[in-house]
């Protein structure tokens, strides 16, 4: 009985001893208390940390200072405390150099910010049929205000000599090409001016030559189209024909003969338009149309039958100045520079077109006799021959539209640009140089 006694109350104070709860070794941390300020006081002042807050403050008030001073200088100040952002590249001409003031916008009024990002982008184009009369003036300037360009030409009325000042310019490159022929590239913007533009040459092959406007257009379209590039075609007055309206608006649908000896480049201009709004309306490429009426000036082809290039090298070799019918037909005749600043404003605005580009001054065939003569060699001749099939009788433009929507029109007239013209036929003529190429 006993053991049994001792025995139950062991298990008894182990079920007590079981059951009480045992004190806990876990004391919870006391609350901390703010931060007192001078515990604050000594963080700021530890590792110079208050140091370098002055110096912000300091930078920051300088900026805040300075920047009124900054946005009332005037466009000649704000350029001049520029420094430049382009390296010049060693060996190029001063006009092929991006300088600051073609890098830096003009500030509106002499006020202004300087922007943070001054420099304009650089794109890249192609130019076809660069190396000619008209696209090699293009590609100056083009070059001059900092893009690259690629020219593609195959040299049937282009030049080498037209584009050979570019050749040490890393900007520039040249390729051989037709563009007949389907070509990839990667490029901006595509100014297809690509087609021999005067009668002896487009004559002188019209097959050739209505294959160039319609396989030429639909290639560059199609690349304009892939790579997304913007796309200017270089169409001409020739669509309208030997017109019935006077003077010819871009609404007018013209008088041209289909069958007939002109029609492989007129016909086939009129194509390319119809291949470039086709390609804008069905495949949103990006399009600019411009008809360009008649232009003269430096690097024209010697005795390429138009007009202006015939009556200068005529008077210069001292031969009689030919004159086509009876010589009341009417032209309207553009600096080539003018019709470059056109191309390019129609290219950079937002304006699909067609836009005429040309001078609306319009000078009878013997009154361009007369100009040349008097230019050159008052003592030259006229001569008369019979006029040729399809010639039109009229030829002047409307440019309201493009003073309207391009902000441009011709500021050189046939007095001021036939001379710079002159000297560069004489010096072509005396050397013996009749622009074959190379």
């Amino acid at each position: 009985m006993k053991q049994l006694h001792k025995q139950s109350s062991m298990n008894v104070r182990r079920d007590e001893e079981i059951a009480a709860p045992k004190p806990s070794s876990y004391s919870p941390k006391a609350l901390k208390h703010p931060r007192s300020l001078p515990r604050s006081i000594h963080y700021l002042l530890r590792e110079q940390r208050l140091l370098f807050v002055l110096v912000g403050i300091l930078i920051g008030s300088t900026f805040f200072i300075l920047q009124p001073t900054l946005s009332r200088l005037g466009p000649g100040e704000a350029r001049a405390s520029i420094p430049r952002l382009f390296r010049v590249a060693p060996g190029l001409p001063e006009r092929d150099q991006v300088s600051t003031a073609t890098a830096v916008p003009k500030l509106v009024h002499g006020y202004g910010r300087v922007p943070a990002s001054v420099a304009r982008r650089r794109l890249r184009i192609v130019v076809t049929g660069g190396a000619g009369f008209v696209g090699s003036h293009l590609v100056d300037k083009l070059i001059a205000r900092g893009d690259d360009v690629i020219v593609i030409d195959n040299f049937f009325t282009g030049r080498k000599e037209n584009v050979v000042h570019h050749f040490a310019n890393p900007r520039f490159e040249l390729i051989r090409h037709d563009v007949v022929e389907p070509i990839l590239l990667e490029v901006d913007q595509i100014y297809h001016l690509a087609c021999p533009a005067s009668p002896v040459h487009y004559k002188y092959n019209p097959i050739k030559t209505i294959k160039t406007n319609v396989m030429g257009t639909l290639n560059m379209l199609g690349l304009a189209k892939r790579i997304g590039a913007r796309f200017l075609l270089t169409s001409t007055s020739e669509v309208y024909g030997d017109p019935l309206e006077h003077p010819q608006k871009e609404t007018y649908w013209g008088n041209v003969n289909p069958i007939g000896v002109r029609s492989c480049y007129d016909e086939g201009k009129r194509t390319a338009e119809t291949l470039a709004m086709d390609y804008h309306r069905g495949a949103e490429v990006e399009v600019r149309i411009a008809r360009i009426f008649n232009t003269y000036g430096p690097r024209m082809c010697l005795d390429d039958g138009r007009v202006v290039s015939n009556f200068v090298a005529q008077a210069i070799r001292k031969q009689p100045l030919t004159v086509y019918g009876d010589g009341k037909q009417t032209r309207s005749f553009q600096y080539v520079s003018d019709l470059v600043d056109g191309l390019v404003a129609l290219m950079e605005g937002e304006h699909v077109g067609p836009f005429n580009l040309g001078n609306p001054g319009e000078f009878t065939m013997l009154e361009l006799a007369e100009v040349v003569k008097e230019t050159i060699d008052p003592s030259a001749t006229i001569e008369f021959k019979p006029n040729t099939a399809d010639d039109p009788h009229k030829r002047k433009p409307d440019i309201g539209r493009a003073k309207e929507l391009l902000n441009w029109e011709p500021k050189i007239s046939l007095r001021d640009g036939l001379p710079r013209m002159v000297s560069d036929f004489r010096n072509r003529i005396l050397n013996e140089d009749e622009g074959k190429g190379f």
